[in-house]
Formats: C-alpha cells, structure tokens, sequence
C-alpha cells in the first residue's frame, strides 16, 4: 500500500509533511496579510508616546507577560470581565505583540485609567500592601533607575523603520518627554495607556 512506502522512507514521509505544513501555512498566512483588519491600524490607535514606549521595554525587561496576557478572548466570561475583546488593529505597532498565554495573574490589555496613578506605584513596590493574596513580586528598585534620555528617540528611529509612523516632531521631542523620569513613571505610563484606544482615549 502507498501508506506502507511512506511510512518506510522517513525523509520522503519528512519533505510531504513539510510540504502539506507549507501549503496549510499559506493558506492561512498569506491572506491575512492582506486584510486591513490586520494590518492597519484600529481606529484610535496611535504609537505609542516616548514615556510608554519607555515603560512597554521596562514591562518586557522585568518579564511581566510572563504571567499577565495582553489579549481578550471573544468569550462571554472575557468579556465581562476584562472588557471587549481584543482587535487585531489595536496590536499593529506592537514590536513584539504581548497577546501572551500565561494568567498568573490578570489579562492587561484594558488595564489602563482602571486605577490610580498612585495605586500602581503602591502595588508595584510591594503588591500585597494592596492585594493581600498576590503573588506578584514588588519591583520597588524602579523607583530609583532613572530613563536614559538619548536611547528614546533611537528607538523611535528603529520602529519607524518597521512601519511604526513616529513623525520627525515625535522623535526630536522624545528626549525631553523622559528627561528626568524613572522607570516607574514609565511602567505606569505605559500601563495606563493599555486599551484606551477601546474606549476612544488614545
């Protein structure tokens, strides 16, 4: 039987396979690329300012996807909890995407405006002075490194060699947005930015 051959010449059995994974990729790749669902931006949704595009790097350096997703199912008890479900276009200038996986502890993408400014700061520091059953660590040295004001517009150089629309203003003024600002202003930024653009703030 041609089944018996395939499954007796294992690298014939390796490039069908590669062959089938291919066409199946294409099939359900290549159209999205053209879809401006996808690939445009949400309405609302802009770059991010110097001070958050600062506070997104710190969240990723400090590991938070690791246990706090950035995308809502469209599912009812997402929705009820977290807020509207997640859109493709509310993601396109994220370098890379936080949807995550992980729920350690509670989905981000509508986090931002939920609470005060203050109220991050004190749960940042030490989070169970605010949530006795957290097991999230405290990041209270954030409070003590300042931003470096010269890596901001280099970034925002990088970025918009990949698509991101930071205008010539954006970039000249970037330096001056972070001057004397510590990481924990930025996370907090960049944490009170997330989702806006739902709610048409952002």
């Amino acid at each position: 039987m041609k089944h018996d051959t395939l499954e007796r010449k294992a690298g014939l059995l390796a490039v069908l396979i590669v062959i089938a994974v291919s066409l199946g990729g294409l099939a359900e790749i290549v159209p999205l690329m053209f879809s401006s669902d996808v690939v445009e931006a949400a309405e609302g949704v802009s770059p991010y300012p110097a001070l958050e595009l600062e506070g997104r790097d710190i969240y990723i350096r400090e590991g938070c996807y690791n246990c706090h997703s950035q995308m809502i199912r469209p599912f009812r008890d997402e929705t009820e909890r977290y807020g509207p479900y997640s859109l493709a276009g509310e993601s396109v200038y994220d370098h890379p995407f936080q949807f995550g996986s992980k729920r350690t502890g509670p989905d981000l993408a509508r986090v931002g405006g939920r609470y005060s400014d203050e109220w991050h700061r004190m749960h940042l520091i030490n989070p169970r002075d605010l949530v006795p059953e957290s097991n999230m660590p405290g990041f209270p040295w954030l409070v003590e490194n300042t931003l470096d004001p010269d890596g901001t517009p280099v970034k925002m150089e990088r970025l918009r060699m990949v698509g991101v629309p930071y205008t010539d203003e954006d970039i000249a003024g970037a330096s001056s947005a972070v001057a004397d600002k510590t990481e924990m202003d930025a996370l907090i930024a960049y944490l009170q930015g997330l989702g806006l653009s739902s709610k048409g703030r952002r």
